[in-house]
């Protein structure tokens, strides 16, 4: 079984909206719905969960079904952060699936994720243990201490920007979070950087550009673009 954990809960403070920017309509359409429907329609995708923002449940279940997302199959409260939501959605799925099953973290708000991209994530899991998408970084990398002053090069051939989906067999998700617990680790965003907190080698699968993550206004216009560009290659 391949699970996908869709990632709902933040608030999007920074898109200047007024409700939460998952929930935002794009071409009269929720943004969270873009990216549901394109793991509903992928055929290696059996089941959905979300991890929602409070309050907002009712709404998904309506926009679920006006959309048919009938893979949609579980809607919990995330947490204080992310490693809270993303142990959360792990956890609420114990008695759906096996130690070999596939989990796949993706958040709400990358809704340009392509089916490729979706289904090397499995692929690279159940060969690996984990896929985690990925793309080499074509930008000059410096570091610095306070985001003013340049100290060092790094050379980008070393770094990866590691994107979602994420994607892990069900075994060493779980153990992941139960370490955590154990050792006390708090605040890692994603699951990959908990992994590497823990002394874990983490796996890439394909990525891409346009796999963008809507975090501020500039991004929204960015999807509309990539939206509008795709729609006029179906009319042609």
């Amino acid at each position: 079984m391949n699970v996908a954990i869709i990632l709902a809960g933040g608030h999007g403070s920074r898109t200047e909206q007024d409700i939460p920017k998952q929930f935002m309509n794009v071409y009269e359409k929720p943004l969270i719905i873009y990216t549901l429907e394109n793991f509903e329609k992928n055929p290696e995708i059996d089941a959905i969960e979300v991890v929602c923002l409070d309050g907002w449940h009712e709404v998904l279940r309506a926009y679920a079904k006006q959309y048919h997302i009938t893979k949609l199959k579980w809607i919990i409260s995330g947490g204080n952060d992310g490693q809270e939501s993303i142990q959360k959605g792990v956890e609420a799925l114990s008695d759906v699936c096996g130690p070999e099953d596939v989990v796949m973290i993706h958040d709400a708000i990358r809704p340009f994720i392509g089916q490729d991209i979706i289904t090397d994530a499995i692929v690279k899991c159940k060969k690996y243990g984990s896929g985690l998408s990925a793309i080499r970084c074509q930008e000059t990398i410096v570091h610095t201490n306070d985001g003013q002053e340049g100290l060092e090069n790094i050379d980008r051939k070393e770094v990866m920007r590691v994107q979602t989906p994420q994607a892990y067999l069900y075994k060493k998700a779980k153990w992941a979070y139960e370490e955590a617990d154990r050792r006390g680790i708090k605040g890692e965003v994603y699951i990959n950087t908990l992994m590497l907190h823990l002394g874990e080698h983490v796996f890439f699968s394909k990525g891409s550009t346009k796999n963008v993550k809507i975090t501020t206004i500039d991004d929204l216009e960015i999807f509309k673009a990539l939206l509008k560009m795709e729609r006029e290659d179906w009319i042609h």
